[in-house]
C-alpha cells in the first residue's frame, strides 16, 4: 500500500484534496463549525469524518451528508489514479487529520479519539 499512496501523492491527489469543496463548503455551515469545536465530530484516520458523545440526530445526518460527498471524490480521485478508493480515502484522512487545529479532534494510528494540541497530530506511518 505504501507505494501505492506515494503514486497517489505523486499524482496530485494532495493538492486535490486540499481544496476539496466539501470541506470548504461545511467550514463554512455554522452547524459543522460548531460541532468540531465542541468535539462532537472528528476526522477519522480512513478519511471519513466521525461522531462522538453527544451527537444529536441532525449532526448524525450532517456528518453522514459529508462522507457521502467525500466518498464520491475518493471515488473519482481512485479511478483516475488507479487506486483503490480505501487508499485514496486513507490518503485523505491523513491530510485531513494534518489539518486539525488545536482543540479539535481526530484519531490517532491505532483509532483512539484523541484532541489535538499545539503539537502536531499522531498520523499512521504510512501517511505521506
Amino acid at each position: 500500500m505504501r507505494d501505492t499512496v506515494s503514486k497517489i501523492i505523486g499524482t496530485g491527489l494532495a493538492a486535490a484534496l486540499l481544496s476539496m469543496p466539501v470541506t470548504a463548503s461545511a467550514q463554512r455551515d455554522p452547524a459543522y463549525t460548531a460541532a468540531r469545536s465542541a468535539g462532537i465530530i472528528g476526522e477519522k484516520s480512513d478519511g471519513y469524518l466521525g461522531t462522538l458523545g453527544g451527537a444529536d440526530a441532525d449532526t448524525q445526518r450532517m456528518v453522514e451528508d459529508l462522507n457521502i460527498k467525500r466518498k464520491a471524490v475518493y471515488t473519482r480521485e481512485a479511478q483516475e489514479q488507479n487506486a483503490t478508493v480505501q487508499e485514496v480515502a486513507f490518503v485523505g484522512g491523513c491530510k485531513q487529520i494534518s489539518r486539525t487545529v488545536p482543540g479539535e479532534k481526530y484519531q490517532d494510528p491505532n483509532g483512539n479519539w484523541q484532541t489535538r494540541t499545539a503539537a502536531p497530530p499522531q498520523l499512521s506511518p504510512r501517511c505521506p
